[in-house]
């Protein structure tokens, strides 16, 4: 493979040149342009962006960590922080946990600073915040995105959304649809990452004056499997409930497949509505009422924030609230009947 000299000679111009004709910047005239990337083309010529990187300190690409990359929400995520990314001449280096031990720290000793200017994190994943600010104090940027307590800071830059209103707008639908007996079920602990959701929906209960009872909740993994066992064994048990609020889009199909197995009927005998909007909702049968989290936004809002933090310091950690939060209903939500 050709070196910049070598394509800066054949074609008359300095070395300088063709790196402002390859990266579109500076004073070149549009013959000098054609004949560099001509030379460009014949020679198979690539920038080598790990020598630029040193020469410039600023790698080309970032990193974004991810918990579990075979939920569907977190490919979608990660297209939409690719979009971003590339809005801005950047590629995205990929790291999914997959609930290693070590929460992907390995990755980031390796990737932060050198091969990555700055670590987006979605959803916080299986990273602890203590191992975030080590990355922060090497002087890389870390922002969290589709973080879900926006009253609670986390210290480290991040970009939010209301949780806690989502879960209330998902148990207002199924009250205002008549129902009375309605069951949860959460996927994470009741203090664990859909805590916020989970509060939502307690606290619309309360204020609606409905019975909460812990015998009418679940708790889960994130997962189908996790879904479809926490509803065969609620529904199996309490079937005088009328309606499931789900946190998450993933368990919520597996409860679809579970009320099937056990002869229930959605929309007509039990009414499921979640909380994410991601793509298989809407290709479910019955299709699935959810809550559509503003995933886009918070995807290019933490790119944006991250590329800032590359090129300013703040005093605080500043948080972005995303606060689109929109009721998508589809067909496994009905109006209650006796």
């Amino acid at each position: 493979m050709a070196t910049i000299k070598e394509v800066a000679a054949l074609a008359g111009v300095t070395p300088t040149t063709v790196t402002n004709v390859l990266r579109g910047r500076g004073r070149v005239s549009a013959a000098t342009r054609e004949r560099v990337l001509a030379v460009v083309a014949e020679q198979g010529y690539r920038p080598n962006l790990n020598a630029r990187a040193l020469v410039e300190q600023k790698a080309p690409t970032l990193a974004l960590m991810l918990g579990c990359i075979t939920n569907p929400f977190y490919p979608e995520f990660t297209l939409q922080a690719h979009l971003a990314a590339r809005q801005h001449g950047r590629f995205l280096l990929v790291c999914n946990t997959d609930h290693e031990n070590d929460g992907g720290m390995q990755f980031l000793d390796e990737v932060a600073g050198s091969l990555s200017d700055g670590v987006l994190v979605a959803n916080k994943g299986d990273m602890d915040i203590s191992q975030l600010r080590e990355i922060e104090h090497r002087g890389v940027p870390v922002v969290i995105s589709v973080w879900e307590f926006p009253d609670q800071h986390p210290g480290i830059p991040c970009v939010a959304f209301d949780s806690k209103r989502a879960g209330e707008i998902a148990t207002e639908h199924l009250i205002l649809l008549g129902h009375k007996k309605i069951g949860a079920i959460i996927a994470s602990p009741k203090d664990g990452i859909h805590g916020g959701r989970f509060d939502g929906f307690v606290d619309t209960l309360n204020k609606a004056k409905l019975t909460y009872s812990d015998q009418h909740v679940e708790f889960c993994i994130d997962s189908f499997d996790g879904g479809y066992e926490a509803a065969y064994k609620l529904l199996s048990t309490k079937p005088d409930i009328s309606a499931l609020f789900v946190s998450n889009d993933l368990p919520a199909l597996g409860v679809l497949d579970a009320a099937a197995d056990l002869n229930i009927r959605i929309p007509q005998d039990l009414s499921v509505v979640s909380i994410t909007n991601i793509q298989l909702a809407s290709q479910s049968r019955p299709t699935l009422t959810t809550v559509a989290i503003p995933t886009a936004e918070m995807a290019a809002k933490g790119i944006e924030l991250l590329l800032e933090l590359s090129e300013k310091k703040y005093d605080e950690a500043p948080m972005i609230c995303a606060e689109s939060l929109e009721l998508i209903q589809r067909q496994s939500t009905a109006v209650y009947s006796e």
